[in-house]
């Protein structure tokens, strides 16, 4: 899938670039497949079966000349899930005289990401049938409320659920359903669930990739039944502002906010299984005093910084204890400098040690 930033565009000129790579595509071993346009951002994306992303370079500068910002390689089942097709759709208008297949389908999704307790750990709190009765009825509200709300589920690699909605209205309305239907269970769950909103390729190697780390992010933050929206997400849904008052539940961040949650996260990602790296480093990579860190950590996380940093390491530890490898890997791939140390942290977080969370079947 590629992204062509087009100021200006129109459905009707997508269409004719469209017909033109069609006719050349066999010259580059390629298959056009579909595309969508979005006119109030200006921007185009193509879907292409092709070799390599040389061939669709090439493709679209004989065919039109438009190049391409961005290429990423995506699964076509993938997109299907995100976009709902992968072909034209089947409603669309004829340009007079031309033949043209016209349609304007923006690629613009709203991206809701649920995350949860640890099923060990669940099991570990309530014991096993009551731990799997929770995520039994976790499992089929997000179900019932998906066919309700015309989400489309992405099935993805990754603890939680991602859900694509085309309005801000759906993806707000599911959030407080599946929250209102599960009630104390979402919090006995710990479910966070986070909406933000962007376009397929954006600067990730994976479809709709900051979007959905956003949206993630935003999760961390929250706290057991909360629901958590960007600021986008805020400001794209003033219209359900009324329907969403007395929903206790739902935290807005504002864009300021929002800058330093990215900033805090990001530098999180690129350093957290370095063993040197501590608060003092985390002042330098953010370019603020200890104290400024703070304040700002505090604010919108809840945490301090060596708290964020801890709880993100123990977070990890909990996806690659999953994954069979043993406490001394985990210790020191997830940034600790010692199996004890990190069994003794892992201890006071969860309340059991990592050799008793490995021994519980799920």
């Amino acid at each position: 899938m590629d992204r062509h930033i087009v100021p200006g565009i129109e459905a009707k000129h997508a269409a004719e670039a469209h017909r033109e790579d069609l006719k050349i595509q066999d010259l580059y071993g390629c298959r056009c497949m579909t595309y969508w346009v979005d006119e109030a951002r200006g921007s185009a994306f193509c879907l292409i079966d092709a070799p390599n992303e040389e061939a669709v370079i090439k493709l679209h500068e004989k065919a039109h000349g438009l190049l391409p910002y961005e290429i990423i390689q995506v699964n076509s089942n993938v997109v299907e899930a995100f976009l709902g097709r992968i072909h034209d759709p089947e409603s669309y208008s004829l340009s007079s005289g031309e033949n043209l297949k016209v349609f304007n389908d923006p690629a613009f999704r709203v991206i809701l990401k649920t995350q949860t307790s640890n099923h060990r750990l669940l099991v570990h709190t309530y014991g096993l049938e009551k731990a799997q009765k929770l995520v039994n009825l976790y499992n089929q509200t997000i179900q019932e409320q998906l066919k309700k709300h015309e989400g489309r589920q992405v099935e993805l690699p990754d603890p939680g659920c991602v859900i694509s909605f085309i309005s801000v209205s759906q993806a707000i309305q599911y959030a407080i359903s599946v929250q209102k239907s599960l009630h104390l269970a979402a919090e006995l769950l710990d479910l966070r669930i986070g909406i933000h909103a962007g376009i397929p390729v954006d600067n990730n190697n994976m479809i709709f990739g900051d979007t959905m780390k956003f949206a993630n992010y935003l999760c961390g933050i929250g706290k057991g039944g909360q629901i958590i929206m960007s600021s986008l997400i805020h400001e794209l849904s003033k219209e359900d502002h009324n329907r969403m008052e007395g929903s206790s539940f739902i935290v807005n961040i504002d864009s300021f906010q929002e800058n330093i949650l990215e900033h805090l996260m990001n530098t999180l990602l690129d350093n957290w299984q370095d063993q040197k790296f501590g608060v003092s480093d985390y002042c330098n990579a953010m370019g603020m005093s200890q104290s400024q860190l703070y304040r700002k950590c505090l604010d919108i996380t809840g945490i301090s910084p060596n708290e964020l940093l801890r709880e993100f390491r123990l977070n990890k530890s909990l996806e690659y204890l999953n994954t069979a490898r043993n406490i001394s890997e985990t210790s020191f791939e997830c940034g600790f400098n010692s199996p004890s140390y990190f069994t003794k942290c892992f201890q006071n977080r969860f309340g059991l040690q990592p050799l008793a969370f490995l021994k519980i079947g799920v």
